[in-house]
């Protein structure tokens, strides 16, 4: 049986909500967070919308 295969290394960036929409972390909060304050640090584990067009994200993404 053929057919498109999910890219696993992007989805597992992106999170697809119930009604849809594409959430990802935010950028620069992998590692080295200690010297940070605790509110910065709070704010980098809230997701950001993430906007595609529906072309790369059908080729990308082909089973959500």
């Amino acid at each position: 049986m053929k057919g498109m295969k999910t890219n696993k290394s992007y989805s597992k960036r992106l999170k697809l909500t119930k009604n849809g929409k594409l959430i990802s972390n935010k950028p620069g909060f992998n590692h080295f967070n200690a010297k940070q304050s605790r509110s910065k640090q709070l704010a980098g584990k809230k997701g950001q919308s993430f906007l595609i067009k529906n072309k790369p994200k059908s080729h990308l993404l082909p089973f959500n």
